[in-house]
């Protein structure tokens, strides 16, 4: 007996199980900043205008669909609460758009030749925004609204959209706090001061010496701005 306590006692003893750590649950909560760029397409949509006068006939404006490329930064904070993700974020952009508004003046029963004046819109070539974002978390997938103020130089407005964020793979970047998100946004801009002096041509009948053409009112001239954006933020502090 003796001996086989003593044989017992010299056989291996099992290694104790490897200890795993439980991989840590991700949350969006925190600050972020990031860089984005896209593509905007504008909408200057200045109504036709008739006019009488010395020179009666109807101004047709193009509404200027053009778009062109869209960059810049944002800044801003989530936090969440269970599935449910509220936050503010701040951008700043610079938007390459056509400022160039095309008119067509068409003479009431008047035959002649009409040029139009050189008819900018002043629409900034920058704009930022300041909005709230509400949303809902699928663990790394966050689906959500934004809507809030937008502003540019001379001009504010609104702003309202939506997009969805995905947060990479650790091994993508060496860190699991950088997020990729794909947004759009429509801004409406107040009505801007484009031709503040109404005029907008020079009609020259056939018979007869040159009119200058004047628009005192060129109707709802408000800017509309849709942008598609790509983002890549870095999250702060928390996992």
């Amino acid at each position: 007996m003796l001996a086989a306590n003593a044989s017992a006692a010299d056989l291996p003893r099992a290694a104790p199980p490897p200890i795993v750590a439980a991989p840590p649950i991700f949350t969006w909560t925190g600050f972020y900043a990031g860089v984005n760029a896209g593509w905007g397409w504008r909408d200057d949509n200045s109504e036709s205008v008739i006019l009488g006068g010395a020179v009666p006939g109807t101004l047709f404006f193009d509404n200027n669909n053009d778009g062109g490329f869209v960059g810049g930064g944002q800044i801003g904070y989530n936090y969440q609460m269970g599935s449910f993700v509220i936050g503010v974020e701040t951008d700043i952009q610079w938007a390459d758009t056509d400022q160039n508004v095309n008119v067509r003046f068409v003479p009431a029963a008047l035959p002649g030749t009409f040029v139009p004046g050189e008819f900018n819109n002043d629409l900034s070539d920058w704009f930022g925004t300041v909005r709230v974002r509400a949303g809902v978390a699928f663990d790394r997938v966050l689906i959500y609204a934004t809507g809030g103020l937008a502003y540019s130089d001379d001009n504010t407005g609104w702003a309202l959209g939506g997009g969805v964020e995905w947060a990479l793979p650790v091994n993508m970047f060496g860190s699991s706090a950088v997020t990729f998100g794909l947004e759009g946004l429509w801004l409406s801009f107040d009505e801007d001061n484009n031709n503040g002096d109404g005029f907008v041509g020079t009609f020259t009948p056939v018979a007869g010496g040159p009119v200058g053409v004047f628009a005192p009112d060129l109707g709802n001239n408000d800017n509309d701005f849709f942008v598609a954006r790509a983002k890549l933020n870095f999250k702060f502090g928390t996992y």
